[in-house]
């Protein structure tokens, strides 16, 4: 279909964007070491790039609506490639943590046009289909970042590791370019778009607690199973779960949103208790990360495609909101997480966040919803 290549692109970078996100992880202790700061100002670099991306896609997307979708995207990723060419190129500890928020905003403004854009090039009835690819390269970052920066680090040094991502975004450039480049602003203007807000608040609400279950479980995910398991089979178990969860969705989102979020919702909170229960057992930790990972993006995924079905009064801003809404949760978790870590284990705390989502759907779904 001629909207794939395109779309294909989109999900490059937006796999380059998740990859420069994740990576920090394995590259904090070189940062620090190179730049002589200590460990927690080293992990400065994750706190400011999820500030960033959290008040960045609301302030951008509002900033670009009056440009054509294909000036925003390529503004958007022509900032994002410099600041990690800075960033690769400074000793300064303080320039570094810049940068890091300006690619957070730059990636937060991309990601905010990209989701309004890809499903433009689709029917309505496809907009599912059409997040699922461009949402894929998230969830490949999910399994590639991590270990992808800490080879780099280990082989070239940590610089390398921006270097590399800036590379990823430079055939994402071309896709970017088939972009229709249409005028940019709904008729409506800005007020009218941010008065959406009130009654978009439950499904945003929603997707921000399902996000704050995953990643505050992600975050941890790895000194968890230290021990048990593998820490590489369990993080290549969640990730491909959120790959084949998110390619699930992109099917059924369409159909049944409602049924995915209620059912998927359901066994997801069911699968965090069993989790919970069960994380000393090999065998039931490795394919419980599996689903957990496909049951975690499955409904973010959905919840993510109602968001756009909803909003048909804020068509340039809603991208934003699905955007800062899951930012929101995916820096919220894993500070929940942290606060109790050693008095309750993140996945009881991944089912209490589901339990409180699915109260949530069942007093915002509307009568008759699949």
């Amino acid at each position: 279909m001629e909207f794939r290549v395109p779309l294909y692109f989109l999900a490059l970078a937006v796999f380059a964007m998740g990859t420069s996100e994740f990576m920090l992880a394995g590259l904090v202790p070189a940062v620090s070491a190179a730049l002589d700061v200590s460990l927690a100002q080293a992990g400065y670099l994750t706190s400011g790039f999820a500030v960033g991306m959290v008040a960045g896609a609301p302030l951008m997307a509002a900033l670009a609506r009056s440009w054509r979708p294909r000036t925003a995207l390529v503004g958007f990723l022509a900032v994002f490639v410099a600041a990690h060419v800075v960033g690769a190129l400074t000793s300064s500890f303080g320039v570094l943590l810049g940068t890091r928020v300006v690619a957070a905003v730059a990636n937060a403004g991309f990601l905010a046009v990209a989701v309004t854009a890809a499903t433009a090039l689709v029917p309505p009835d496809r907009k599912g289909r059409a997040l699922a690819v461009l949402l894929s390269g998230t969830t490949v970052a999910c399994i590639a970042g991590v270990p992808c920066g800490a080879l780099l680090d280990a082989a070239f040094g940590w610089r390398s590791a921006f270097w590399a991502v800036a590379l990823l975004c430079v055939p994402a450039f071309a896709g970017v370019w088939r972009i229709a480049d249409t005028p940019g602003e709904a008729p409506g203007g800005l007020r009218a778009e941010l008065a959406e807000l009130p009654r978009l608040a439950g499904v945003l609400l929603l997707g921000a607690l399902v996000n704050a279950a995953t990643f505050g479980v992600f975050t941890y995910l790895a000194p968890l199973a230290d021990g048990v398991a593998p820490v590489p089979v369990v993080l290549a178990a969640f990730g491909a779960g959120c790959f084949a969860g998110v390619t699930a969705a992109g099917r059924l989102a369409d159909r049944w949103p409602g049924r995915v979020v209620a059912w998927g919702g359901g066994l997801l909170l069911a699968g965090w208790v069993a989790l919970a229960v069960t994380a000393h057992v090999p065998a039931a930790l490795v394919g419980l990360a599996f689903t957990q990972g496909a049951l975690s993006f499955a409904v973010g995924g959905t919840v993510i495609t109602r968001i756009l079905h909803l909003a048909t009064g804020a068509p340039t801003m809603a991208g934003s909101y699905a955007t800062a809404a899951l930012n929101v949760g995916a820096t919220a978790g894993p500070v929940a997480a942290g606060a109790l870590l050693g008095a309750v284990s993140p996945f009881w705390l991944a089912a209490a966040l589901v339990a409180a989502a699915l109260l949530l759907r069942a007093k915002v779904a509307r009568p008759g919803q699949d």
